[in-house]
Order: C-alpha cells, then structure tokens, then sequence
C-alpha cells in the first residue's frame, strides 16, 4: 500500500498592517515622469482662508505594509512493511507522525495512490571485474524490473563509467528500454563515478512533478568522482528523489570466491560500497537489496542451485472447460 502524507508544515496567514499616517512618515515611492531635464515650474500658492479639496492626485497616500507568506505542502510517498518486505494493509493517518524538528505535524491527507511513476534505471556499465563482470550482470539483472511496471509508468534508461550517458530518454514504451539494454555490447573505461551518476541524474529529476525514483544497479564502488560521499549526502537529503539500489558487490564477491577469491582490501572496499548504497536508499526513502549467500554450518560459503519450472502456460478456454 502506497500512501500520500501531505503536511502542512506552517500555517501562516497573509496579513495586512496599517499604520497610521503621522507628520513625519515618509514613504519610499518609485520616481513618476520625465527624469533630468529642465525643472518643473513652480506651483501656483493656494490661499489659506479658502481652501479647496485636493484632487485625487493630491490625496495623501496610505502607508501600509503587507506580508504574504506561501505556505508548504509537503508530500510524502510511504510504503510500510513487515521485516521481510510484506506490505502491510489497512493503515490509516493516524498510524502515523511526522515532526518538524521534534514537533508533531498536522497530516492533512492520506489515501493509497497509482499516480504513474517516473523512472531512471542507472547502470554501472565498465569493464571492471572479471570479464567485465558488472557491466553484463547489471545489464542483464535490469530486465526484472520491467514486469512491475504499469503501461503509464515512465522510464529512461541511463549508464555509467566516468561519465553519464542517456541510452534512452524517458518513454512509456518499455520495449524501447529493453532493446536499449540489449544494444550495450562492449563496456568502455574501467571507472565506475557512482557519486557523479547519481547527483547528475538527480539534477536531471528536479524539474519533474510526481513520483520519481532512481534504481541503481551498481558494486556502489567509486572511483573517480569529482563529489565525495558527503557532498552527494548533502544533496540527496534536499531532493525529492527517491532511490532504490540493488548492489552488484556482493554477487561479484561470491563470484570470485568460487574463482580463488579476492583481498582483503578489496573485499573492505566492496563492504564500504554496500553501505554507501545502504544509506543512499535509507536517506531517501528507497530500498536496497543484496543477493543470497549461503553459508554452511561453519560460516563457509556454498554454492546453491535453484530448482524451478522454466515456465507456465495457462491453458486455453474458460472455468469448467
């Protein structure tokens, strides 16, 4: 169940001061007529003992000040489950707080919502890994987000090495994205700038109304971004973008311990990028996941099969037939 928490964080109403008008008020009026040139002629006196009423020219003005204040709404999208990712139903607003530095705030509405969604899928596409590991099995991982998505949903396919490239910009049609994904054949430079892609792509959101998220499927390994962690930080938490992350680290790691293994170092590196990716998607509201490692009873990685059917075919024909 996806809700919307709209809050209204300060109700301030416009309101208009009058003061009144003393001898001395003096009050800061833009210049009327022709600038420079020869001065004004002088203005007939008025005697005293018969006045006259001023001409609505001359009315006095009133001194005044108004402030107007705009008052936000903020939206918030919430997705509330179980431990183990199961969707929680039936909640209401007041299952729910939301603060304002400590203070409670008043949540105005609450409903579930299907407001198409707008995506980027973020791919580490670089030659780094063994065989140019996370190029192929990111690009190949992305198809399984497909079947999730809705036919109003919209999604841009963009990779990553030490630049940002737009493979596909943003489209209904699904099977542009996918045909997008099966035309990457060979994976350039051997850097993967995670920091850069993802403050570019979020720069590239910010105009967008709605729904946005960013899924990014990388090891979450940088190297040679022109941002450090904290600056991306600091940007992700004034966005309103969303991003999930699906780490290809760990995969790479057990990849590599059925094939001699790595370092220590390296393996240090991999676990600092997982959590790089962990805090990416706990700051914005989004989520990560991680493949399986199976263990033994002592700690020791296995290897592990899958047994499923390939398939189903639903058979033709309606109930009872």
């Amino acid at each position: 169940m996806k809700a919307i928490l709209s809050v209204i964080l300060l109700a301030v109403l416009a309101t208009a001061l009058v003061l009144p008008l003393a001898e001395n008020s003096v009050l800061a009026q833009a210049p009327t007529g022709p600038q420079g040139g020869a001065p004004p002629p002088p203005q007939q006196q008025q005697n005293p003992a018969s006045p006259q009423a001023p001409t609505p020219a001359q009315q006095p003005p009133q001194a005044g000040v108004t402030i107007a204040v705009d008052v936000p709404i903020v939206t918030l999208d919430v997705v509330a489950t179980t431990q183990h990712g199961d969707i929680i139903p039936g909640l209401k607003k007041e299952n729910f707080r939301i603060l304002d530095d400590g203070v409670p705030q008043t949540i105005t509405n609450f409903a579930p919502t299907d407001a198409p969604i707008t995506m980027v899928l973020l791919l580490q596409f670089s030659s780094n890994g063994y065989g140019s590991f996370f190029a192929y099995v990111g690009k190949y991982w992305s198809t399984a987000l497909f079947p999730s998505l809705q036919p109003k949903d919209w999604i841009a396919l963009e990779t990553f090495d030490m630049k940002t490239r737009l493979e596909v910009d943003f489209t209904q049609n699904k099977d542009e994205v996918m045909q997008g994904l099966y035309h990457l054949y060979f994976p350039g430079f051997s850097e993967s700038n995670v920091f850069d892609a993802i403050l570019e792509t979020v720069d590239r959101l910010k105009d967008v109304k709605g729904k946005k998220s960013i899924v990014v499927l990388a090891s979450g390994v940088d190297t040679f971004s022109k941002h450090t962690l904290d600056q991306t930080m600091k940007q992700l938490r004034q966005s309103d973008v969303t991003i999930f992350c699906v780490g290809l680290g760990r995969a790479y790691q057990n990849f590599a311990d059925m094939n001699g293994g790595m370092g220590s170092i390296a393996r240090m590196n991999y676990l600092q990028a997982e959590n790089q990716l962990k805090t990416f998607s706990q700051e914005t509201g989004g989520f990560s996941w991680f493949p399986l490692t199976v263990l033994d009873q002592k700690g020791k990685k296995q290897k592990f099969q899958v047994y499923a059917r390939e398939g189903y075919q639903a058979p033709k024909g309606g109930v009872g037939d």
